[in-house]
């Protein structure tokens, strides 16, 4: 049977960033056994290390990396970009000031809707603050994300359905293109309100950069091997996969794989992308896949629920209960199958907001009877690295190597 590789992203969580939430959280007991044992502790400051707890009771082949980001900008869509052979050498600043009223005024005329507030801010933030001329008028809020170059358009989907919401955030960011507005995203940021909350729905939709160069993914279509992509992967690199899996209703999760939601309104999205790992991984298993699977995954919480909100607390919780899920996950694997976890860049609090930082970061591997001596041995640069640890698993490095020379 051919065999898989997971690639788990725990998002915004740099070694920089672990030690910081360690050193304010006001609890001394985090228990870490997946990531205690695959090396997370020797990782860190020494004075911290004791705070961390647990040890997995198994044997695994396993292999630690420290590793820096290549690329300029740290980004969510950057960093997923770099794991599978990009390195993007543009800075991309963000917009304090708002975005030009030209650019605004062309975007009105392309959608037929006024836009309004044109200011940087949180994302529940902007919507509180503009939902009443929003539902009352139709117009769009326009705001600058605090941490990314790129455009958000809040819209009620009671109001403006979901396929112009699709339509407004394709023309913004065609009409940025158009002007050379440096942004890497339009994002159509949907909610509803029930009373007096406002919540934001998964119809979430994001225009997105184009791809210049061939990627890692394109490689295996090319060679039939199964790509998976799992939770936001596919929106951040938007190339074709074989398979794209974002589950958003609690029906869809397993009670017997006992996923936890962390937030008190169950505003994570972690446990649904774990049971979409466990799907994939289950799936890849008893459907005939010529040269094996690709689990392309991303666990975004601590970055848009924990990270932006700068919640230590919450943030620590969520990488707890991520660790018991990476245990979850090497339960189901097979003797050659292999993990890989790594995160996209780090988050920064600071008195205001969390911000993304480009810090060093830690990359694991493992396998229960995989050789790792045969695809670890290797220097690519930043985060390619890990996209040619896959190449090599896969026996596609020869063509991966060359996407990155070029």
């Amino acid at each position: 049977m051919p065999n898989t590789a997971i690639l788990m992203v725990i998002d915004a969580v740099g070694l920089k960033t672990i030690e910081y939430l360690i050193s304010k959280t006001k609890r001394n007991n985090i228990k870490l056994d997946s990531l205690s044992y695959l090396g997370i502790r020797e990782m860190i400051n020494p004075n911290l290390r004791k705070k961390i707890k647990g040890n997995l009771r198994t044997k695994l082949n396993k292999k630690a990396y420290r590793i820096n980001q290549a690329s300029k900008t740290a980004d969510s869509l950057i960093g997923h970009r770099e794991m599978v052979g990009i390195i993007d050498n543009n800075v991309y600043n963000l917009f304090p000031d708002g975005f030009p009223e030209n650019y605004l005024k062309k975007l009105e005329e392309a959608v037929g809707r006024k836009t309004f507030f044109n200011k940087m801010a949180g994302g529940m933030e902007a919507i509180e603050l503009n939902y009443k001329r929003q539902e009352e008028t139709g117009d769009l809020i326009v705001y600058a994300s605090k941490c990314d170059p790129l455009i958000q358009i809040a819209m009620n989907e009671e109001i403006i359905p979901i396929d112009e919401q699709r339509f407004i955030a394709d023309s913004a960011f065609k009409i940025a293109m158009e002007m050379n507005i440096p942004i890497t995203r339009a994002i159509a940021r949907s909610y509803i309100r029930k009373g007096n909350e406002i919540i934001r729905t998964p119809n979430r939709y994001d225009a997105v950069l184009g791809l210049k160069n061939k990627t890692l993914i394109d490689i295996m279509n090319e060679n039939c091997i199964c790509s998976v992509s799992v939770g936001k992967t596919s929106d951040l690199v938007n190339t074709k996969y074989y398979e794209k899996i974002k589950i958003t209703k609690k029906e869809f999760l397993d009670p017997k794989l006992k996923l936890k939601f962390v937030h008190p309104a169950f505003k994570d999205s972690n446990p649904y992308n774990v049971q979409g790992i466990i799907n994939a991984l289950k799936s890849s298993k008893v459907i005939y896949r010529p040269k094996g699977t690709f689990i392309f995954a991303n666990l975004v919480d601590t970055d848009s629920v924990y990270g932006h909100t700068r919640d230590v607390e919450g943030a620590i919780d969520s990488i707890e209960e991520t660790d018991k899920s990476i245990k979850k996950i090497i339960d189901i694997m097979d003797k050659e199958d292999i993990l890989i976890i790594t995160a996209d860049h780090g988050m920064e609090h600071r008195e205001d907001y969390g911000y993304h930082s480009n810090e060093e970061l830690f990359a694991f591997v493992c396998s229960k009877k995989f050789n790792l001596e045969k695809i670890t041995n290797i220097s690519y640069p930043g985060l390619t690295q890990i996209g040619a640890i896959v190449s090599k698993y896969f026996n596609i490095e020869k063509d991966y190597s060359k996407i990155i020379k070029d």
